[in-house]
């Protein structure tokens, strides 16, 4: 047996569709749901009539409670979609719950004016409520998970771009690091260093460490597994960028660095490079003699 929300919730949403919809607007618009710098009102109507013509679809079956229902999967996909779209456009969460939780006021007004007693009305009421509420969870856990795509995919791209490999000479590739190395990093760095070197053909890759804090023995081994990937692809390695500091820690750690060249600075380990690529560095004028 039916309960009353379930037989007139979907009358309502069928014969009073448009005036729903201006009603509906109208409280968005006086929560501040749509921003100027964010959405035009267009697109804001056009969803909300999308996802009214839905809803009503949705609800001719009767069945109100039951999310699971092959007839939900519209609705669902569809604040799913206006959601991600919402947070890409800088919404906050509440912004994005508010669109559904703001449907509400009006349209518990008409359940009120269609309904007759009051035993009626507060049934229609209780489960237009318990529909808005789990359609606005929804919403929430859409936010969320679209959130967390984000933060991912921001952070890819920051790894990507905080481990550049500039070519410095012909055959000579350079990647500075930046940062804590961790194994999910240490991952993008062997990648782009090795299609680097595929792509040019380079014989000697430095890694310099100028800007790593800290080496402890997670980082050295990441260091040492950067160094075996890049000579399994017949490239040379030298870590540059070794200060007093980490030199002791690595010596206290007992980390075997020496089958790897290292060097303290950058300038040093181009030098060796050059050296070991068969070129040699000259001063294009004699260098002034110091007199006494």
């Amino acid at each position: 047996m039916s309960k009353n929300g379930d037989r007139h919730l979907p009358e309502i949403l069928a014969k009073h569709e448009t005036m729903l919809l201006g009603e509906w607007l109208k409280e968005q618009l006086s929560a501040g749901i749509r921003r100027d710098d964010l959405m035009r009102e267009a697109e804001m109507r056009d969803q909300s009539g999308e996802f009214l013509r839905l809803l009503r679809d949705a609800s001719q079956d009767g069945n109100l409670t039951n999310f699971q229902a092959s007839e939900w999967n519209s609705i669902k996909a569809l604040l799913t979609s206006i959601t991600r779209s919402r947070v890409q456009q800088g919404f906050s969460p509440s912004q994005v719950a508010l669109f559904i939780f703001s449907l509400k006021k009006p349209l518990f007004s008409l359940l009120r004016e269609e309904c007759g007693s009051d035993g009626e009305i507060a049934a229609e009421i209780m489960t237009a409520n318990d529909l808005i509420d789990r359609l606005g969870l929804l919403t929430t856990e859409a936010f969320q998970k679209a959130r967390e795509e984000i933060i991912i995919r921001q952070q890819q791209e920051m790894m990507e771009l905080s481990t550049p490999v500039v070519k410095l000479w012909e055959g000579i590739l350079a990647l500075p690091l930046i940062g804590t190395l961790d194994s999910a990093r240490t991952q993008v760095v062997m990648e782009n260093l090795l299609q680097r070197i595929v792509e040019t053909g380079s014989a000697i890759a430095i890694i310099d460490i100028t800007g790593v804090p800290t080496v402890d023995t997670l980082v050295a081994q990441h260091l040492l597994k950067t160094v075996a990937a890049t000579r399994l692809m017949g490239a040379d390695c030298i870590i540059s960028g070794i200060r007093p500091q980490i030199a002791q820690t690595i010596v206290h750690l007992g980390v075997d660095l020496t089958a790897v060249i290292t060097k303290a600075t950058m300038a040093d380990a181009f030098e060796v490079a050059l050296k070991r690529s068969g070129y040699a560095v000259t001063f294009a004028d004699p260098r002034p003699q110091n007199r006494l």
